[in-house]
C-alpha cells in the first residue's frame, strides 16, 4: 500500500479547476518533485496533501485513511502528527531563538523538549546556532531551522513548497544536501519547485499543467545530489 495516494482529486473554484481529476501515488521513503508553470496547481496540490485545504472531489489516502472527508479539527491533528511542512517563507518568530522556534512546533504536539529540539537542529547542521535569533541567521540557516521544526514531531511525510526559492546557490546546495540525508534516513519527501536542478535531484518528477498531471519522469541515475556541485 502506498503511503499517499490521490484518487481523482479536483479542486474547483467556480468555473476554475485548480486541480482536475489528479491521480498520484507516493511510496514510503520516496523522494518526489512536483513542477509546473505558475497556475498549474502545484500549491493547491501541496495545500491539499498537507491538510491545509480540502479537495472538492476525490480521495486523499494517507496510510490508507481518506483524509479528504475529515473535519477541520481532524485535519489539524493530521498535520500535527503525520506531516512536516516547509515553506518558501520561513515563518520564524523573530523574538525566539532557533531552538525556541523548533520547540514551538512541539508545543502543539506534546510537551516542548529542548533536548529533542537541539537534536533536530543538529540533524540540520545548526547546533552551534541554536541560541541565535532569526535576524542573526543567514537565509540558508533560517531555512534549516524550518527543516528542523518540520522534523521535530517525526512526521511520516515532509512537504516542502519552494524550499530553495529564497536562497542563493550556496545555501540551495546545503538544503538539498540536507534533504538527501533525510531521504537516506527513510524520510518521504515531496518537494514543489520551479528549479529544474532541484527537481532532478529527486527520484521522480511529476509535471502539472492546467490542474492535470501532464507527465512524469523517473531519475534512472538517482543519487540525491544536485548536478552543478559535488557534495561530499
Amino acid at each position: 500500500m502506498s503511503l499517499l495516494e490521490l484518487k481523482n482529486v479536483s479542486k474547483i473554484y467556480g468555473s476554475l479547476h485548480a486541480l482536475d481529476h489528479v491521480n498520484i501515488k507516493v511510496e514510503k521513503g520516496e523522494w518526489l518533485a512536483i513542477m509546473g508553470p505558475s497556475g498549474s496547481g502545484k500549491s493547491t496540490m501541496m495545500n491539499i496533501i498537507g491538510a491545509l485545504d480540502k479537495a472538492t472531489e476525490g480521495e486523499i489516502l494517507l496510510d490508507g485513511v481518506d483524509i479528504a472527508k475529515k473535519s477541520a479539527s481532524a485535519l489539524t491533528d493530521i498535520r500535527r502528527d503525520k506531516i512536516g511542512l516547509i515553506f518558501q517563507q520561513f515563518h520564524l518568530v523573530s523574538y525566539l531563538t532557533a531552538v525556541e522556534n523548533v520547540m514551538l512546533a512541539q508545543y502543539y504536539h506534546s510537551v516542548p523538549d529542548e533536548k529533542e529540539a537541539l537534536e533536530a537542529l543538529d540533524r540540520a547542521g545548526l547546533s552551534e546556532r541554536a541560541h541565535h535569533y532569526p535576524s542573526q541567521l543567514s537565509g540558508g540557516e533560517q531555512q534549516r531551522v524550518c527543516v528542523a521544526r518540520a522534523l521535530i514531531n517525526y512526521p511520516e511525510i515532509i512537504l516542502a513548497d519552494e524550499p530553495t526559492g529564497n536562497l542563493d546557490e550556496a545555501n540551495e546546495e546545503i538544503v538539498v544536501e540536507l534533504f538527501r540525508k533525510l531521504h537516506e534516513d527513510g524520510t518521504t519527501l515531496i518537494v514543489v519547485t520551479h528549479n529544474p536542478e532541484v527537481a532532478e535531484v529527486a527520484q521522480r518528477t511529476i509535471v502539472l499543467r492546467n490542474g492535470k498531471v501532464d507527465h512524469e519522469t523517473i531519475n534512472e541515475n538517482f543519487t540525491g545530489k544536485i548536478k552543478h556541485i559535488t557534495l561530499q
